[in-house]
């Protein structure tokens, strides 16, 4: 019975002999890959010396330069909008110095005064009307300004330097065709100057405060003239209530619906946009 176990347990011994054989030739080859692995390392790099530190730059004379013209030679972009917004801030102050609104709505609200109608037509149509009636007097000089000083700056042809004081020439010669020289030797005596050798020669900030004194003297004159017909009127109707012994009713209330005929009969509102238009063209 010995002998049979032994027998059956020979196999066995052999393949646990032949496992255990391969077991340790694997830990043999890892050991060694190991063992070569380790002895293929690299040296590492050397140290870099540091560089040097680099001189500071040397500081400019504390000014800024700014650099306002593009590629082409014209304004840039940014600056173009600075100037547009600029003026877009500035125009009604400009509107009212500088071209025929202010006249033109003075005369037009004294007509409406005459009318005895405080409130119509309102504020924002006749501030419309003489806004539109400005442009239309005003497009000679506005399309000259145009062509010799916004256009060739906008090509790069001049600097602005060049573009302001080439496009303040059309706009000083209207303001000088419609200005009083009393008015200007008036400016001219208030700020302590010497008078102008000729009328070129005026400076802007004499001439526009004196185009705005003659401008108003002549929108006064106009209003002048056309209050007189419909004072007519009050003074009749009121000398005909006085006559009736009705002195409780209002003039006003009467005179009003003969104002109003009247002022359409002779056409007024056209007569009184002739004669503006018609004021402004014997001089430009």
């Amino acid at each position: 019975m010995s002998t049979a176990a032994t027998t059956r347990t020979a196999p066995l011994l052999r393949a646990l002999t032949i496992a255990a054989a391969l077991l340790f030739a694997v830990a043999a080859l890892l050991l060694l890959g190991a063992a070569a692995g380790h002895a293929n390392t690299l040296d590492p790099a050397p140290p870099v010396a540091p560089e040097d530190p680099t001189a500071p730059a040397e500081p400019n004379d504390g000014g800024l330069s700014i650099d306002i013209n593009g590629q082409d030679g014209g304004p840039s972009t940014a600056v173009t909008t600075l100037i547009g917004i600029t003026l877009l801030s500035v125009a009604p102050s400009l509107l009212l110095m500088l071209s025929s609104f202010t006249k033109i709505f003075v005369v037009l609200a004294m007509t409406r005064n005459a009318l005895s109608l405080p409130s119509i037509p309102p504020n924002q149509v006749l501030a419309g009307l003489a806004l539109f009636l400005s442009l239309f007097i005003m497009a000679p000089v506005i399309s000259e300004i145009n062509s010799i000083a916004v256009q060739p700056y906008l090509n790069g042809e001049i600097n602005f330097d060049s573009a302001l004081d080439t496009g303040s020439g059309p706009l000083q010669q209207f303001m000088l065709a419609h200005t009083r020289e009393e008015d200007i030797a008036l400016m001219t005596r208030a700020a302590g100057q010497e008078n102008p050798e000729n009328p070129e020669s005026v400076p802007l900030t004499t001439l526009i405060p004196a185009f705005m004194i003659s401008e108003l003297r002549a929108a006064f004159i106009i209003g002048f003239v056309i209050f007189i017909p419909f004072l007519v009127i009050d003074l009749v109707v009121a000398a005909a209530l006085m006559s009736m012994g009705m002195m409780m009713l209002p003039p006003v209330m009467i005179s009003l619906p003969f104002k109003i005929l009247l002022f359409v009969l002779v056409d007024g509102w056209g007569l009184i946009i002739t004669s503006l238009i018609n004021s402004y063209q014997g001089g430009t």
